[in-house]
């Protein structure tokens, strides 16, 4: 099932995604669900036509984890090692956007890099979690670009700024709750060139390994979101450029980059 979260007329819900097509080429509807999708829900039958609707990110995370250098190809075109352990880092609930959203460039950078990543969405609250009960933990799966000021996080020791400034964490354009996520093609176009092409089954360390590893450090709650990394064919983004991330099985979501206001 892909759920979504939008708003219409000033109110906010979250909607069972039904039809065929893209956000873009219409035939899609929302059946509104009552109440949140985290636990048992119904759906209300009440839809309404996707274009009708604003698209808001699928979930508003309490903290956003992310997983870096987590591709071989990636980390050599950065030129560093894989490392031992995974490398994690937080994106703070002010850097989600959801899609057609603007990505601002940040006035302390010259260098905006795209980053395709297969975002998961934990469904319930969770600490140490077994590896056999991994899947239990999951509510779904989205597209996500780790946007990342690339000059400032060469030059500064901690990411925080380089991949935590506002509108550098794009999410969406829904979860989908039915994937298996071993082997997926993800790819990243700027302006319609395709930059980016991976498999997630090209991931150093797996989703049950990512998830087993943060979880022995802090709780997860529901809505929270984990980053799993990004493929090779990262490279820079300019202002008035649209960058679209697809992953298969999920669909495509789309930033334009603005200048910061």
């Amino acid at each position: 099932m892909r759920i979504a979260r939008f708003s219409i007329d000033g109110n906010v819900a979250f909607g069972a995604v039904e039809g065929e097509g893209t956000v873009e080429s219409g035939g899609l509807v929302l059946d509104i669900i009552k109440g949140i999708p985290y636990t048992d829900f119904e759906l209300s039958g009440t839809k309404v036509p996707l274009s009708k609707v604003r698209l808001l990110p699928p979930v508003l995370p309490n903290k956003v984890v992310a997983i870096g250098r987590n591709y071989a190809e990636h980390a050599a075109e950065l030129g560093n090692e894989v490392p031992d352990v995974p490398v994690a880092f937080f994106k703070p609930t002010t850097s989600v956007i959801g899609p057609g959203d603007a990505i601002e460039y940040p006035s302390f950078s010259n260098e905006l890099h795209h980053e395709a990543e297969l975002a998961v969405v934990i469904g319930r609250m969770c600490r140490e979690v077994p590896r056999e009960r991994v899947k239990d933990v999951i509510f779904g799966y989205t597209c996500a670009n780790d946007v990342t000021a690339r000059d400032a996080q060469q030059r500064e020791k901690q990411w925080a700024r380089a991949k935590g400034f506002d509108t550098s964490c794009p999410l969406g354009p829904w979860v989908e709750t039915d994937l298996d996520p071993s082997d997926l093609t993800i790819q990243a176009t700027v302006n319609g060139e395709q930059r980016q092409l991976g498999r997630t089954s090209d991931m150093i360390r797996s989703i049950e390994d990512l998830v087993v590893h943060i979880t022995e450090a802090m709780t997860l709650l529901p809505g929270d979101v984990i980053l799993t990394g990004t493929p090779a064919g990262v490279g820079p983004l300019n202002v008035g450029d649209e960058v679209a991330v697809t992953i298969e099985g999920i669909g495509t979501l789309t930033n334009k980059v603005i200048k910061r206001g």
